[in-house]
């Protein structure tokens, strides 16, 4: 992992794991060469408005991105963004985006104009499949938290938060062996999960009494990540990273071996 980042600086992460092996090297090249330029960004900062024309689409190089939504005075956080994903892909087919994009913290970001997507989209159709990929992952993750909304408690719902991360952390290399760590606060973890900052502050309380985690200053600290994954009913099957959705060799340039 340590060389393909040294080779592959800005893409190196949306690399990892799930899709490395179903990318030609000329591929990873043309992908890491999308990228015009790069950007810091600092926390809070909102990247996109909501509504804001776009004509270039962000891969997340460092740090974390939020998807967030507004509905009067009350926010809502709609995704979380890790190092290696495309923040706005579908902005590419969109033009315009139904929610703002939120720096969680200090963050990296590579520009990628559309333009050259468009390139892709017509002399790449492996590459392009692959970015789709990417997109239709991001639905999937999406539609488990519409799910978990529904069946869990709060502090179900922060535990399951946490576990999801931590896995998709594993696939680009920055996974830990005994935490997740975070630039989130507890008012974040209210806004993911549908709750108040005083449930959630409950929630938290709860976890940490069960002996499943204790989050100090945005890292949830884990004893045994079997238990987390069993407390917020998390099954990773729907990150298409592992079990019975796992792309294997159905993601290469010539289909299943």
């Amino acid at each position: 992992m340590a060389d393909e980042l040294a080779a592959f600086p800005l893409t190196g992460r949306f690399l990892m794991g799930r899709l490395r092996h179903s990318i030609s090297a000329r591929e990873r090249q043309l992908l890491e060469e999308l990228v015009v330029e790069t950007r810091s960004v600092e926390a809070g900062a909102i990247m996109l408005h909501r509504g804001q024309l776009v004509d270039h689409s962000t891969i997340l190089i460092d740090g974390y991105m939020m998807r967030t939504g507004q509905e009067g005075s009350r926010r809502f956080i709609l995704g979380l963004q890790v190092p290696g994903d495309f923040v706005d892909l579908h902005g590419f087919a969109l033009k315009r985006l139904d929610h703002d994009l939120v720096a969680a913290g200090p963050a990296r970001v590579g520009i990628v104009p559309h333009e050259r997507l468009e390139e892709v989209m017509q002399k790449e159709p492996h590459l392009a499949r692959i970015l789709w990929f990417a997109t239709l992952l991001d639905a999937a993750i999406h539609r488990e938290w519409i799910m978990k909304l529904e069946q869990l408690t709060a502090a179900r719902r922060v535990a399951h938060v946490f576990a999801e991360l931590w896995q998709r952390l594993d696939h680009v290399g920055l996974g830990r062996n005994d935490s997740v760590r975070t630039p989130l606060i507890q008012a974040d973890l209210a806004d993911m999960c549908g709750t108040t900052a005083i449930h959630m502050n409950r929630a938290l309380a709860q976890l940490r009494k069960e002996g499943i985690g204790e989050l100090r200053r945005g890292t949830l600290y884990v004893s045994d990540r079997r238990r987390l994954e069993e407390y917020g009913m998390f099954d990773s099957s729907y990150l298409y990273g592992r079990g019975g959705l796992a792309p294997g060799t159905a993601l290469d340039p010539k289909g299943p071996a």
